[in-house]
């Protein structure tokens, strides 16, 4: 006779990886059985517990729920993407259509103001563009050297800036505007080294960090070539 040490088969401890690893190589077990899955409950943090298909069902709607959102997002988005493309080539096709420089700036500062803001302005790295005197443009330039400071503060790495400026910010970039709340600033060049695009909104919470710059991107890649058709680069 067997000892009964020997009689006593190995107890088998389970943990999660194992229970996982035996269900990943018996795909059929649930199918197996069924009748057990469906007695099954499952801890739930409002009803106490629910049955096992209950909650894969509710596991199930949550993801589609969050689907839908992410889709409605999306949707949203290009809608917005959209109706920034066509301002874009609206605005295009109107400073292109600009009979000279004060013209071009004229028709650039109505159709900020259509869209609400305050104005629009550009300012000329004078290390850049011939501006200086006896050119009529003289007030649009600025110092590379002068804005340094600000574009460290404020844009650091990076080619745009979004929020308020102090009195000294505003006195350098725009001397005769009155109540500016805040501001878009977006460099224009490849290595921002030929001025600042400038839109500017009397609300302070109009411009914020972390809004969309697709369409200031794009405006700032635009305006330089427009610009050299009355000015000449250094």
């Amino acid at each position: 006779m067997n000892n009964l040490d020997d009689q006593i088969e190995p107890v088998i401890a389970l943990d999660d990886d194992s229970v996982m690893q035996y269900l990943l190589q018996n795909p059929d077990f649930f199918i197996r059985n069924a009748r057990s899955v469906e007695q099954m409950h499952v801890p739930h943090p409002v009803k106490g517990s629910t049955s096992l298909v209950e909650w894969q069902l509710g596991r199930q709607r949550h993801q589609i729920a969050q689907l839908e959102e992410e889709i409605t997002l999306l949707m949203e988005q290009a809608s917005i993407n959209e109706s920034l493309f066509g301002r874009m080539i609206e605005l295009q096709a109107t400073l292109a259509a600009a009979s000279s420089l004060q013209d071009m700036l004229n028709r650039l500062q109505r159709w900020a103001r259509s869209l609400g803001l305050a104005g629009a302005n550009v300012r000329l790295f004078s290390e850049g563009w011939r501006i200086g005197a006896p050119s009529d443009f003289t007030h649009l330039a600025v110092s590379r050297s002068a804005f340094e400071s600000m574009r460290i503060q404020r844009l650091g790495e990076t080619p745009h800036y979004l929020g308020g400026l102090n009195g000294p910010e505003l006195l350098l970039l725009l001397p005769q505007a009155k109540a500016v709340g805040s501001v878009a600033l977006s460099l224009m060049g490849e290595q921002g080294e030929l001025g600042v695009l400038i839109f500017s909104s009397r609300d302070p919470q109009h411009y914020q960090p972390g809004m969309g710059t697709v369409l200031l991107d794009q405006l700032a890649k635009m305006l330089p070539g427009l610009l050299e058709r009355w000015i000449e680069r250094v």
